[in-house]
Order: structure tokens, then sequence, then C-alpha cells
């Protein structure tokens, strides 16, 4: 008589088990790395948009002293949002936007967009 037996090996499911961990892992790495990489590119983002009304703001009053958020978003662009003014006076300004624990500053008018507080 024939026996028919069904049903997976102890070694295969100990295989599968193992695959499926090692996916998991590197899923979840790259889950955390696309986390800082999305906080960092709406923190540009944030201050990118605001650059132009913050210009704006330099033209028509001929000083960055003085400029608020509430400033740039009820005369310029309703779209600046998610950053702080630190500094600003009749020669330039320093912005910084904070997102998802990732900071980046603006030293402006001429200053490139950075992780390192302005001077």
């Amino acid at each position: 008589m024939a026996r028919r037996e069904d049903g997976f090996t102890l070694i295969e499911l100990i295989v599968v088990i193992t695959m499926m961990a090692i996916l998991i892992a590197i899923a979840v790495g790259f889950h955390g790395q696309a986390r800082e990489r999305a906080g960092d590119a709406t923190a540009r983002a944030n201050i990118r948009i605001a650059v132009p009304a913050i210009e704006s703001y330099r033209g028509d009053y001929g000083t960055y002293a003085a400029m608020t958020v509430a400033a740039l978003q009820a005369s310029y662009s309703a779209g600046v949002q998610g950053i702080e003014i630190l500094s600003a006076d009749d020669a330039g300004y320093c912005v910084r936007a904070i997102e998802a624990g990732r900071t980046w500053y603006k030293n402006g008018p001429g200053g490139a967009l950075t992780t390192t507080a302005c001077a």
C-alpha cells in the first residue's frame, strides 16, 4: 500500500521563514531611509517656496527687517508654511525648516540650503 504524505517538511518551513525574515529586515531599512529623505525633501521645499515671497517682501519694503511668516502668507503666498524666520535685517535673513526631525537652513539672499545653522 502506497503511503501519501501531504504538507511541508520542517526544513522547508525553516528556509521559508528565514527568507521572509531577511526580506522584512531589508524592507524596514529602506522604510527608515525613505522617511529621512522625505523629511529632507519637504523641509527643502518649504524653504524654496518661501524664498520668492521673501524676495518680494524685500522688493516692496527695501529690507528684510520686520518680516514675519504671517506677513509673507498674507501678502505674497499662502503656500509659505513650515518655516521659521530666525533673523532678518537690512542685508539678509536666516530661515529654518524642520520636518520629520530633519532641519534645513537658508542664509539669504545668496546662501545655499544647508543642514548647518546660519552664522
